[in-house]
């Protein structure tokens, strides 16, 4: 990568939400089972409830991930907060409300830390 940007940090961010989100969730210990996936024929898939389909994340995505969650301790917490609710997706003045900033200074104080993140990047690229 020749140059960190804004738009490529708060991108590894959503990638991060959406990383996390196809891990597994929570499973009791002690609960495993140790026999082979069944294979179903075409015909018992047929007849089978329709479940959701669940997608794994690959490696890389998980790498990329465990890297991006070191990041944001570069960050101070109001930043961290505003960084990962904009990494969810959540509609600016849903972030207003929520964290009591008015709309625009949220989205400057967005702004200023993932300048700071990449900022961080570049200097260890550089350094490299």
């Amino acid at each position: 990568m020749t140059h960190w940007q804004t738009e490529q940090v708060a991108a590894r961010f959503e990638e991060c939400v959406a990383t996390l989100r196809k891990l597994p969730g929570d499973r009791s210990l002690g609960y495993v089972s140790y026999w082979p996936d069944i294979k179903y024929e075409p015909c018992e898939l047929a007849r089978q409830e329709p479940q959701p389909i669940r997608l794994r994340a690959t490696p890389d995505q998980i790498t990329r991930m465990e890297e991006t969650l070191t990041w944001i301790t570069w960050i101070n917490q109001g930043e961290r907060n505003l960084v990962w609710l904009r990494a969810y997706r959540t509609p600016w003045r849903v972030i207003a409300r929520e964290t009591g900033f008015p709309k625009t200074s949220a989205q400057r104080y967005w702004h200023g830390a993932l300048l700071k993140i990449a900022a961080r990047l570049e200097q260890e690229r550089k350094s490299a």
